[in-house]
C-alpha cells in the first residue's frame, strides 16, 4: 500500500540534509578563518599607566633658603616671569653689614702703613749704602795716612838704633841719642795711632751696618705681618660679602614662578626651607611611571605612544602622539621612570603646560592571539609558590 504524501516526505528529507550541510560548511569556514587569524593575525599590545604628567624639558628648579633669617623683602608672585639672578627674597643681614663695614675700615688702614714701611725700608737701604761708601772713603784716607806715616817711623827707629850704637862707642853725646830716640818714639806712636783709628773705623762701620740691617729686617717683618693681617681681613671681607649674598635668594634660571610660599615681612625662614619653584622656559616632555614588570625589557626608546590628558576628554580633544625617549634602568620608589617626546598636532585645542596629568599607553609589540593565550596559560602554570607551602619529593 503506497505511503501517503511520499513525494512531500522525500522533498523534506532532501531539504533538511542540504541545510545542515550548508551550516556545517559555513561553520567550518568561519572556524578556519578564525584559526588562521588566531595563529597568523597580529594584535597590538600596550602598556598603560595613569601616573603620567607633562613637564618642562629642563628640570624644575626649587627655591630654598640657604641660611636661616627673618624676611625683609619678598618678591614671590605666582606666575611671575623672572630672569637669572633676580632677587626673590631678602633676609636680614644688618649684623653682617656692620661687621663688613668694620673690616673694610680696618683694611683701608693697611695700605698707608704698608706704603710708609716700604718708604722707610728704601730710606734705610739708601742710608746703608751711603754709610758704606762714607766708611770706605774714611778707611781709604786712614790707610793712606798710615802708609805715609809708616816709612818715617821705621826710618826714625833705624836712626835711633844707629845713634844708640854710636853712643855706646862714645862717638856722640847722650843728648843727641835721646833726641833721636824721642823722635823715633813719636813717629811710631803716630803710626800706631793711625792703625788703631783704622781698626776703630772698621769696627764702627760693621756695627753701624749691622744696626741698619737689623732695622731693615725689623721693618720687613712688620711689612710681612701687615700683609698677613691684610690677607686675613680680605678673607673676612669676602666671607661677610658671601654671607650677605647668601641672604639674597636669587632666581637660578630664567622662567616663571610655578610655586611660591606665603611670606610676610618679618617672618622667620629656616635653613633649607622651600620657598617656591621656578619652571624654566622651554619645550615640554611626558614623564610616566610604570611598574618594573611592565617597563624593564619591554619599553624601549623609539616606541610610539599616545597621551590622554585628564580634564580634556579624548572624545572631544583627542589624544596626543608621543615617542619614548628615555627609559630608566633603575627602580625608584617601586616604579620605573619613562620619558616621552611630545609630537602634538598644531591644530590641537589643548593648552599644553607644565604639570598637566594624564594617562599614557605605549605600543610595546605586535603578536598573534595564540601567543597571548599561551602567555596567559604560562602565567597560570608558573604562579609563584609560597615558601611555607609543602613540597612534593
Amino acid at each position: 500500500m503506497p505511503t501517503p504524501f511520499a513525494r512531500s516526505m522525500r522533498s523534506l528529507e532532501t531539504d533538511g540534509f542540504r541545510g545542515a550541510a550548508v551550516a556545517f560548511v559555513c561553520a567550518a569556514v568561519l572556524l578556519a578563518a578564525w584559526s588562521a587569524w588566531f595563529v597568523v593575525g597580529r594584535v597590538t599590545v600596550y602598556e598603560v599607566t595613569d601616573a603620567a604628567r607633562l613637564e618642562v624639558a629642563d628640570s624644575v628648579h626649587p627655591i630654598d633658603a640657604r641660611v636661616a633669617g627673618r624676611v625683609v623683602a619678598a618678591h614671590l608672585d605666582l606666575g611671575r616671569a623672572v630672569q637669572t639672578g633676580d632677587v626673590l627674597v631678602e633676609l636680614d643681614a644688618d649684623e653682617q653689614r656692620l661687621r663688613l663695614s668694620e673690616e673694610q675700615t680696618t683694611y683701608a688702614t693697611f695700605s698707608p702703613q704698608l706704603t710708609a714701611i716700604e718708604t722707610e725700608i728704601a730710606a734705610e737701604a739708601q742710608a746703608l749704602d751711603a754709610a758704606k761708601h762714607a766708611a770706605q772713603v774714611a778707611l781709604d784716607e786712614a790707610r793712606s795716612q798710615l802708609a805715609g806715616a809708616e816709612p818715617p817711623a821705621r826710618f826714625a827707629e833705624d836712626e835711633s838704633a844707629r845713634l844708640a850704637r854710636l853712643r855706646a862707642k862714645g862717638l856722640i853725646s847722650e843728648v843727641d841719642e835721646l833726641r833721636t830716640r824721642s823722635e823715633s818714639q813719636q813717629r811710631r806712636a803716630a803710626a800706631d795711632s793711625l792703625g788703631i783709628a783704622i781698626r776703630r773705623l772698621e769696627g764702627g762701620h760693621r756695627t753701624e751696618e749691622q744696626d741698619r740691617r737689623v732695622r731693615i729686617e725689623r721693618l720687613r717683618s712688620d711689612f710681612t705681618r701687615l700683609r698677613g693681617h691684610m690677607a686675613t681681613t680680605t678673607s673676612a671681607i669676602e666671607r661677610l660679602e658671601n654671607e650677605i649674598e647668601r641672604r639674597r635668594i636669587r632666581a637660578p634660571v630664567k622662567g616663571r614662578l610655578g610655586e611660591v610660599a606665603e611670606l610676610r615681612i618679618g617672618a622667620f625662614v629656616a635653613e633649607g626651607q622651600k620657598l617656591g619653584a621656578i619652571i624654566p622656559t622651554g619645550g615640554l616632555k611626558v614623564v610616566a611611571e610604570f611598574k618594573p614588570s611592565s617597563a624593564l625589557g619591554r619599553i624601549r626608546p623609539g616606541q610610539p605612544a599616545r597621551l590622554r590628558l585628564v580634564g580634556f576628554p579624548w572624545t572631544e580633544y583627542g589624544s596626543v602622539s608621543a615617542v619614548v625617549d628615555n627609559v630608566a634602568s633603575e627602580v625608584r620608589s617601586g616604579s620605573v621612570r619613562v620619558e616621552l617626546a611630545l609630537q602634538p598636532d598644531a591644530a590641537s585645542a589643548v593648552p599644553f603646560q607644565h604639570g598637566l596629568p594624564g594617562a599614557v599607553e605605549i605600543e610595546v609589540e605586535r603578536v598573534s592571539p595564540a601567543t597571548l593565550v599561551l602567555r596567559a596559560g604560562g602565567r597560570l602554570v608558573t604562579r609563584p609558590v609560597s615558601r611555607d607551602a609543602p613540597r612534593d619529593r
